[in-house]
């Protein structure tokens, strides 16, 4: 059967590609929609639907910008509600993909909505389920992000549904069958997925927990909630849009892609509440950077980072970047419903220093140097992990201070003290300190390399987890 994942890392996201006969499926596609039409137009076929899985959270989906510039039927599965043209099937309706049958089968708990489509081939064989949030590899979807959208859909209940259709819908399927994913390892939408992208059910059902039979349905919903983190803040926002309608990708792009002198980027930031964002390396960008820029690197889950960090999708955005991929930084932008970036420093960086403009440093340190300085005396030193990070293992009397709620752990600083900051390897201890430089702490220092090096180094003693230190 010719079905293909087509993986984006940097998201954690699988698309699927259904081919036959001339005519072309794509399931769950990203905002950008090009790269689906051009791998149909490869094999001369006609992409006939777009199906989908459910109403996203964690990105913004291409199926409105490609049923339009493809001629393809949207297809949701039972309860879905969107807010333009589409086809809301029905439970066990069948569609025809060339030869191919492409079955609906209505699994709500992630969402309502939520559907896993079986694929069956030519011969009328079953090869696989594209399975959406429902089923992951090691995992199942979060049941609590509903809620954020409709109140009345506790978690609670929502894992109950989630149960009842693992149980009834998916574990009586074939063992043969091929499960195709929505997600992996890395997104935020399940809480322990395999860092394999596909998988037989068969051996889901004897290594993925949720599937485990002997579980209650009660026991299920305490072993599926327990562990959740809070969603990251955009999630809500990127469902609104995929239920609503969003902006076309071409207009993001165009307005996003504007070439500005270092004088129009300088009046740009001036004039406007523009966020500046710098996705330049952390060891480049704190050598110098525009004042008040905040650095997130294009070279990790950039997405992921600006959706959890920036509350409003609705936030004007200037984008400092290598010369080069401005357009990859906003596609990334688009992929989580940040469409408003009016355009980026043309040249990037080295034009506005050529300038004579206002430069600004961060001061990064060795963890070799930071031991010697902590041979003179105590140092106060943040790592900036996530709590279960540096529950597993941090330095002896580091204080926890988590970047993804940065608004509650800044005040466990102290603007007077100097404060040695880290992270895992030095990604995102940079984007801390960038945004709390940008509000006024002027005496927070990168280590190099973060914890990675600090253990490395065996000047630093590490410890398992005990009580958060806390700052008075």
């Amino acid at each position: 059967m010719k079905v293909e994942q087509i993986y984006t890392g940097c998201i954690a996201h699988a698309a699927y590609y259904l081919e036959n006969n001339g005519e072309a499926a794509i399931f769950d596609p990203l905002r950008e929609v090009q790269p689906y039409i051009d791998r149909a137009k490869k094999d001369n076929a006609k992409i006939k639907y777009v199906f989908e899985t459910h109403f996203h959270a964690d990105f913004v989906s291409g199926h409105l910008d490609l049923a339009k510039n493809a001629g393809a039927e949207i297809v949701f599965g039972p309860t879905a509600k969107p807010g333009y043209k589409a086809i809301v099937a029905e439970d066990n309706q069948i569609f025809k993909v060339g030869k191919y049958s492409v079955k609906v089968i209505h699994t709500p708990g992630h969402t309502m909505e939520s559907t896993t489509y079986l694929l069956i081939d030519e011969n009328n064989k079953e090869h696989g389920i594209i399975s959406g949030d429902t089923l992951f590899i090691g995992d199942v979807g979060r049941p609590d992000l509903a809620q954020h959208v409709i109140a009345e859909l506790t978690e609670e209940k929502l894992a109950g549904h989630l149960y009842d259709s693992l149980r009834n819908k998916i574990m009586p399927l074939s063992d043969d069958l091929i499960v195709y994913p929505n997600h992996g390892a890395g997104s935020a939408c399940g809480k322990n997925m395999s860092k394999e992208t596909t998988d037989t059910l068969g051996h889901q059902k004897q290594v993925n927990y949720a599937l485990n039979p002997k579980l209650t349905k009660e026991q299920f919903i305490k072993e599926i909630l327990t562990g959740l983190v809070p969603p990251p803040g955009y999630f809500p926002q990127n469902v609104l849009l995929n239920i609503k309608g969003y902006e076309s990708f071409d207009n993001v792009m165009k307005r996003g892609t504007r070439a500005l002198s270092a004088n129009e980027f300088e009046v740009a930031a001036n004039e406007t509440q523009a966020l500046i964002i710098d996705t330049r390396n952390s060891q480049v960008f704190n050598k110098g950077f525009i004042p008040n820029s905040i650095n997130i690197c294009i070279d990790g889950s950039f997405a992921t980072w600006v959706g959890t960090l920036v509350p409003s999708l609705k936030q004007e955005i200037l984008i400092v970047a290598e010369e080069g991929r401005e357009e990859e930084v906003i596609t990334r932008l688009a992929r989580v419903g940040y469409d408003n970036a009016l355009g980026y420093l043309k040249g990037g960086f080295p034009v506005w220093v050529d300038a004579k403009k206002e430069v600004d440093t961060i001061k990064s340190i060795s963890a070799n140097d930071l031991a010697e300085i902590n041979n003179k005396g105590t140092v106060n030193i943040l790592d900036v992990r996530k709590l279960s990070e540096y529950q597993s293992e941090h330095i002896l009397d580091a204080v926890n201070a988590p970047l993804d709620t940065i608004n509650e752990s800044m005040f466990k600083i102290n603007k007077s003290e100097t404060y040695y900051v880290h992270c895992a390897s030095g990604y995102r201890s940079m984007v801390f300190i960038s945004i709390l430089q940008a509000r006024g702490y002027r005496n927070l220092i990168d280590i190099a390399g973060g914890f990675n090096a600090l253990k490395g180094s065996a000047r630093f003693k590490v410890t398992d987890y005990v009580c958060p230190t806390t700052l008075l």
